[in-house]
């Protein structure tokens, strides 16, 4: 290899209005390793780790090379046939997130209404790509992901007046009447899970408005243990003069998870970050569909059609991380893109990674120890941020407790 496979990089913060202030945000706390002032008056939502142009990741050297010119210049350390599939980029785009307030309710196109939109809609629509996606906590995390349990939705209709006046006798009749019925017919149960969805999403402004004061005025009164009034009173402060989204809160499942916890979220499936840290990584691309909890542009048609109206269990929506060695895990998702590995360490443990097939980033999350590459050694400590050139052997070790995540894809 005529480049060294190890280089440190600086990573780019994103500033939107949902994240957490300061360094209380972990995406701060992160890039100040690498050298960012930080205003404790300003959001830090997101740090961009790998090659997407709205916020490509430098090495830290003296040229402040690009991480991409670098992979255009030495194949190798993506691999040719990785390099060729992906058009010498990287295929994922690695993330931090830290979440003071609720993301928008949204989905992300698969391959081919990404094409269609981008064709249609470029000013819109960024890029062709599909955007699947994965999150792992790092701190208590809360998220709504898919459509919840027919049931449970049912039991919403009827406990809140408010959702079912929004959403119309005709089609509330025709919904109970579908999951009353012995046969489980999940078509037929998905033709009546998309009336309520759309129903409610194309309600009139003036009556959203409406139905959420009477809602909220209602719960105030109510018993404030309910997590779920909680829930939407809070959202309602975070997205005051009526929001369609609160409501999306009665049909989509509300997530909770504790540190290493993770789910994947699929091409066409309806979610939302709410509050909490987490490692995210994702196809590279920015498509978003948007349709409530946002000031930003929503486009309900497009979101209305294009969702599966799978449902099930919040736990459900939960993945189950796989050995990656004797104190690593692996979080394998059904996509090609990437997959990524935590590795846990306690005081004078050690851990091995085999040689991977393709490129990966590596971000330290909490403590400090040291790494070791093809003979060089490289500190680890709280925010370095690492790429890591493909079929290498690397091996960690700390004297204290040390986590990391490494993000990395294989050829398909």
């Amino acid at each position: 290899m005529t480049q060294t496979a190890v280089l440190r990089l600086q990573a780019k913060t994103q500033s939107y209005d949902w994240g957490k202030l300061g360094d209380v945000s972990k995406v701060a706390r992160y890039a100040q390793q690498s050298g960012e002032s930080i205003d404790p008056s300003k959001p830090y939502a997101e740090l961009w780790m790998g090659t997407h142009p709205n916020a490509p990741s430098i090495v830290i050297d003296d040229a402040h090379t690009p991480l991409q010119s670098l992979i255009h210049k030495y194949p190798e350390l993506s691999t040719q046939t990785i390099y060729d599939q992906y058009n010498g980029d990287l295929p994922f785009l690695f993330k931090i997130l830290s979440i003071r307030k609720a993301l928008s309710i949204q989905a992300h196109p698969d391959k081919t209404l990404g094409e269609r939109l981008f064709k249609e809609f470029p000013n819109i629509y960024k890029d062709p790509n599909h955007k699947p996606e994965m999150a792992i906590a790092l701190t208590p995390f809360e998220a709504f992901c898919g459509f919840r349990p027919l049931d449970e939705i049912k039991q919403h209709i009827q406990r809140y007046p408010e959702l079912a006046e929004l959403i119309g006798s005709d089609v509330t009749q025709n919904f109970l009447t579908t999951i009353q019925e012995q046969d489980e017919d999940v078509e037929k149960n998905k033709t009546a899970l998309k009336s309520v969805f759309s129903a409610l999403m194309h309600s009139p402004q003036e009556q959203v408005t409406e139905q959420i004061s009477k809602l909220t005025n209602r719960l105030r009164n109510k018993d404030k243990e309910d997590p779920l009034a909680e829930l939407l009173l809070r959202l309602d402060q975070q997205y005051p003069g009526g929001d369609i989204g609160i409501f999306s809160s009665l049909l989509l499942n509300y997530v909770t998870m504790e540190s290493g916890q993770a789910m994947f979220l699929g091409a066409n499936e309806p979610h939302a970050y709410i509050s909490g840290d987490c490692v995210e990584c994702m196809a590279a691309s920015d498509n978003v569909v948007r349709a409530g909890l946002t000031p930003k542009f929503k486009d309900v048609d497009v979101l209305v059609e294009m969702l599966t109206y799978r449902y099930g269990s919040a736990e459900s929506q939960k993945m189950t991380p796989q050995s990656f060695g004797s104190h690593s895990l692996l979080y394998d998702p059904p996509i090609d893109e990437f997959s990524i590995a935590l590795t846990t360490l306690k005081s004078g443990e050690t851990e091995q990674h085999k040689p991977i097939d393709g490129p990966s980033i590596l971000i330290v999350t909490s403590g400090n120890g040291d790494m070791s590459v093809q003979g060089s050694n490289y500190s680890l400590q709280e925010g370095y941020i690492y790429f890591v050139g493909a079929n290498v052997e690397l091996s960690a070790e700390t004297s204290t407790d040390l986590e990391f995540y490494r993000a990395f894809t294989v050829p398909t």
